[in-house]
């Protein structure tokens, strides 16, 4: 009787699988201004979180340095699990017009430019962190957003930073 209630229990965890299952990320949306980050799937906004951005937030960035969040479209194309913060995934900037700019100004325009978590080692104090922008021009979410979003969107997810 007893292994009888266990089949039935695990069955029924087996049959709602499909309802525990990952929604599938088809977009990130980045509202610098707002300072709100999306998750979207299927034309719909799955979770939304706060971030911190760049020191010099506002205005797309032109070069290294200048402690800005690119604006635009671009993929999140690779990841880095043992980053100098809690994970992170890259953002494709620069692209080939941002470089000719660039090149054309007589500067570097940056790169590693990343949506991560907290440093590492400072997770527990991520609440505060949040409250200003303090990275050179990357994307931060406390460590636990990190995870989900780690865990929710693919490389090659497309992403659309506002301004």
């Amino acid at each position: 009787m007893r292994s009888r209630h266990l089949f039935v229990i695990c069955a029924g965890f087996v049959a709602a699988a499909p309802a525990f299952a990952i929604e599938r990320v088809d977009l990130v949306r980045v509202d610098k201004s707002e300072r709100r980050l999306e998750l979207v799937g299927d034309g719909k906004i799955l979770r939304t979180y706060g971030i911190a951005l760049g020191g010099d937030p506002v205005g797309h960035k032109h070069s290294e340095g200048d402690q800005r969040t690119p604006e635009g479209r671009y993929v999140l194309d690779w990841r880095n699990p043992d980053s100098i913060a809690h994970k992170s995934i890259h953002i494709s900037y620069p692209n080939a017009e941002e470089m000719a700019a660039a090149k054309a100004a007589g500067v570097e325009p940056g790169g590693m430019i990343m949506i991560h978590g907290q440093p590492n080692g400072y997770g527990w104090w991520g609440w505060l962190l949040q409250l200003v922008d303090w990275t050179d021009g990357c994307i931060a979410v406390t460590d636990s957003n990190m995870d989900e979003i780690w865990t929710m969107v693919a490389d090659g997810t497309p992403i659309e930073i506002e301004p």
